[in-house]
């Protein structure tokens, strides 16, 4: 595989925690749940599916249980943001403070312990020569399964019945209320659908592609996917293309040392351009340009 293709893979493996991360926001925010507090559901994940693999021996058992522990994470953000009708921002905020000081309660002692087993990379015969192309086809199963899973969720949200009832929630829940919709039990199954990629998202950083636990490893990855959920326009196929520049930024840092590019003016890009996006998406008529889903962080209240 030649230097480009090489480039290629490992920004898509740099980009899969953040795509990952994405898809599930884009789900949770369509639906009207502006979930801030995935930096913490993406550490929980982290943490769970290190310390799941070092107790079982087993890299799967690691990843299904990041899942649930993100999912479990996610629902203390649904219950207070839909059910209480607390704000949104500040529900967020409070989660991503918990799960980064849970997490460091939690991992000080794992720190620096080797992971048993990790995911196997399954290069794809033929295809992994293609020159630069090739370096889709050399990747672990997560990978390739986030692929999938971006077209899957792609299609379900546009083109699907149940895709037209999120998408409804999110601009007008009053109507899909009044067409028999249960809108916060929609909006649970979408934060919690969120829990469960960015704890994946999160296991995904210390169970390959570093594959160890230390305190702060998810390092603004889920600030990161929030803004990448807004750079996609809400679209699960367009955070694809945002997932895989943001990790070509990061893999770019290593390859351009040796031509004097600063290094740490590349580390500080994707983090600008974060704050960047969610400054833009935060202002009032540009959301609307952007298209953002009109009841994006707005509590609903069923009227008597």
């Amino acid at each position: 595989m030649d230097i480009a293709a090489s480039i290629l893979a490992e920004a898509i493996r740099s980009g899969t925690p953040l795509l990952l991360a994405t898809l599930g926001e884009i789900y949770c925010e369509r639906s009207g749940v502006l979930n801030l507090g995935l930096e913490g559901v993406m550490t929980i994940g982290a943490l769970a599916g290190f310390v799941a693999t070092l107790a079982t021996g087993s890299v799967w058992i690691g990843v299904f249980s990041a899942m649930i522990a993100g999912g479990l994470f996610s629902l203390i953000h649904a219950f207070t943001s839909i059910s209480l009708g607390a704000n949104q921002t500040v529900s967020g905020l409070a989660l991503t403070m918990l799960g980064t000081g849970v997490s460091s309660l939690i991992g000080g002692k794992y720190v620096g312990q080797p992971l048993p087993e990790r995911l196997q990379i399954f290069q794809i015969p033929v295809l992994s020569e293609i020159p630069l192309a090739g370096g889709f086809f050399v990747h672990d199963p997560i990978v390739y399964f986030s692929i999938v899973l971006s077209i899957m969720m792609w299609f379900i949200l546009f083109k699907t019945r149940i895709g037209i009832i999120i998408r409804t929630i999110g601009e007008k829940p009053e109507a899909a209320d009044a067409a028999g919709v249960n809108v916060h039990l929609v909006r649970y199954l979408c934060v919690l659908s969120g829990g469960f990629l960015g704890g994946l998202g999160g296991a995904y950083v210390t169970l390959f592609y570093t594959p160890f636990w230390k305190e702060g490893i998810i390092r603004g990855r889920g600030w990161i996917a929030l803004s990448l959920t807004i750079f996609s326009l809400w679209n699960p196929l367009g955070s694809i293309i945002g997932a895989y520049l943001f990790g070509g930024v990061e893999v770019l840092q290593f390859y351009l040392q040796e031509y004097r590019v600063p290094a740490s003016l590349l580390r500080t890009l994707p983090y600008f351009t974060t704050i960047l996006v969610l400054t833009t998406g935060s202002i009032g008529f540009m959301r609307k340009r952007l298209g953002a889903p009109a009841a994006l962080g707005k509590p609903y209240r069923r009227e008597s």
